[in-house]
């Protein structure tokens, strides 16, 4: 039997993007609703899920991004409005979506699922949306007060310029453990400079 792990690949943020997205969970904590917050050092955007995969497979993916990433240049990001899937007046999971950057990162994502296709893993279904999950609802506890929440702060970002520079793609491995998942980069590769 071959060993497997569950990974992803993803787009790093910075330590002080990490902070003010904290700063944004505390404030949306308030409302006492019933959500597992993303630990803020989890905190990441991202490109594509692969789920369980082997060693085997891990190393033709990192090929694909290899190859995805000399394609792309680096770019930069910024926080846009805040958001919620389906919708804010029904939160399943919360999101920060992206302002500038969010056409570079559509385009990294469709890239890396065309190149990952050809290696037996399916394509997302849904459509890709540039957005870095903060929270997911586990229940109805003051959903209604979190709705509201989310409705006053949607825009807590705007204005606010807060932008970092994507410099690399990372192929990450997550374990779960009791205290949540713990996340460990596998492969850091980076986009080409202009």
């Amino acid at each position: 039997m071959v060993p497997s792990m569950r990974t992803f690949i993803a787009i790093e943020l910075s330590q002080e993007i990490k902070d003010k997205l904290s700063e944004l969970q505390d404030l949306l904590k308030k409302a006492g609703a019933d959500v597992k917050w993303i630990e803020p050092e989890n905190i990441h955007l991202t490109l594509k899920f692969l789920g369980e995969i082997d060693e085997g497979k891990s190393i033709k993916i990192t090929g694909a991004i290899e190859d995805t990433a000399k394609k792309s240049r680096q770019f930069q990001m910024s926080l846009g409005s805040l958001g919620a899937f389906p919708r804010i007046e029904f939160p399943r999971i919360v999101w920060v979506g992206i302002d500038k950057g969010d056409k570079e990162t559509a385009v990294l994502a469709r890239e890396l699922e065309e190149r990952i296709e050809e290696l037996g893993i399916s394509k997302e279904e849904r459509p890709f949306s540039s957005h870095i999950t903060i929270g997911r609802v586990k229940g109805t506890l003051n959903k209604d007060g979190l709705a509201n929440n989310l409705k006053e702060l949607e825009n807590y970002f705007s204005g606010r310029n807060i932008e970092f520079d994507v410099t690399k793609i990372t192929l990450f491995k997550s374990t779960l453990g009791p205290g949540g998942p713990v996340y460990a980069a596998l492969k850091e590769v980076k986009l080409t400079t202009a």
